[in-house]
């Protein structure tokens, strides 16, 4: 085995070690933009539900006066 041989080895296994961090990479990225959404969907939904279970209040924090139906 000559020294051309021995570089090309180690260029090809850095090669393999930068590819393998590259995807470990944009896999965490993934699942960091994944559970990002998932927050901000859980954020909506418990603020949805918060507006439902509130009473209707007006610009001076009095209640409206219900109608008649």
């Amino acid at each position: 085995m000559n020294v051309d041989d021995v570089v090309a080895a180690k260029v090809e296994a850095a090669r393999v070690r930068i590819q393998a961090a590259k995807r470990r990479s944009e896999e965490l990225a993934a699942a960091r933009k994944r559970g990002l959404a998932a927050r901000h969907a859980n954020k909506l939904r418990r603020i949805a539900a918060r507006q439902a279970t509130q009473p209707v209040t007006t610009d001076d924090g009095s209640t409206p006066p219900k109608e008649n139906t």
